[in-house]
């Protein structure tokens, strides 16, 4: 028997599942009471009165609505401390979900375009992921993303201020408004990355059509796919994602908040593992988009009734997807199929 036999037993099987989560903007983990002390903390005004007037503003219906209060809530990260207090806060939140190993991604045009030194940004989130690696026993890889509705050549000078930090990033990605910025608008800096040693990663196919889906294979040749769901419009990437074995970091409860679907019944996740794609789950931005990684699980194996299978596969893609060495994968992939049995 695959099935659950209650709620209170699925729900009990997802919390001890190990997993790795490969697709979280830190950014987008600032909570509303961290937010408030922050801004006290660095006497920044915040346009919110109360914790409940951010909660009502994160009502939006989007993409775009979304990253404007994004952006905005950004703002009261100033100094170090506060970079590493908000790591430190997802952290401790990753390790009650039982989260073996986090990749997340950090926006450096928000904050150096503010006047906030690169330097750090990165110093205070990488203390913090090291810090959580040696208490809390979780591993990490930072992927720097450049923001697509800037120009390229903003990204290249990104890159330029990373130089002196490669050996604490891991990877580049791409995100902010998708429709309009084609992964084809950063071929050559992703080019460039490549040729660093980075792994390159992607945000194509979340409202973005499945063309962006293909330029972010043939042209950026990334390593995974961010999102990815319209790819399942296009039989030929459907076919591809699966024989190349290509890992998708899907956000269900992102996708609903922001009407990337209409219901969390019609979410393409299940769809994708009966195709033989490589999803994982994940929270992409969770103070906004009311859930962290074991909500996000919770919400799509009840909506679709996902069995056991289901997502001890989900966990063991989160592993075998990510920019961990094969040892540890295996090892991880180990770990899963103990809980199984």
């Amino acid at each position: 028997m695959t099935g659950f036999a209650s709620s209170e037993e699925r729900d009990a099987f997802i919390a001890g599942l190990p997993k790795a989560e490969l697709h979280l903007h830190i950014e987008g983990s600032l909570e509303p009471e961290l937010m408030f002390a922050l801004a006290q903390r660095n006497k920044v005004d915040i346009p919110f009165a109360s914790v409940e007037e951010v909660r009502v503003a994160y009502d939006f219906s989007n993409l775009q609505d979304f990253l404007d209060i994004y952006y905005q809530g950004m703002g009261v990260l100033i100094e170090e401390q506060d970079f590493y207090d908000l790591t430190m806060a997802y952290l401790q939140r990753a390790k009650a979900d039982n989260v073996r190993h986090v990749e997340i991604f950090f926006d450096p045009q928000g904050h150096t375009e503010r006047g906030v030194a690169f330097e750090t940004v990165i110093s205070g989130i990488t203390r913090a992921l090291a810090d959580g690696e040696r208490d809390l026993g979780i591993s990490y890889r930072l992927i720097m993303c450049f923001l697509r509705h800037l120009s390229e050549e903003d990204a290249f000078a990104t890159l330029e201020e990373a130089m002196p930090y490669l050996g604490k990033i891991d990877g580049v990605g791409l995100d902010s408004s998708e429709v309009g910025h084609p992964p084809s608008k950063f071929e050559r800096v992703f080019a460039k990355c490549r040729e660093l040693g980075l792994k390159v990663v992607a945000h194509a196919g979340e409202e973005g059509p499945p063309e962006y889906v293909h330029e972010a294979l043939d042209l950026l040749k990334v390593d995974r796919i961010d999102h990815g769901n319209r790819a399942l419009e296009d039989d030929t990437l459907i076919t591809r994602l699966a024989d190349e074995g290509m890992c998708l970091t899907v956000c269900p409860l992102s996708n609903l908040k922001l009407c990337v679907i209409d219901d969390i019944h019609d979410h393409p996740i299940k769809t994708m593992l009966d195709h033989g794609i490589k999803a994982t789950v994940n929270a992409d931005d969770p103070s906004y988009f009311g859930g962290y990684v074991n909500d996000n699980f919770r919400a799509v194996t009840e909506a679709l009734n996902l069995d056991r299978d289901h997502l001890l596969t989900l966990a063991r893609n989160s592993f075998t997807g990510s920019f961990l060495d094969e040892v540890d994968k295996e090892r991880h992939v180990a770990a899963v199929s103990e809980y199984a049995a």
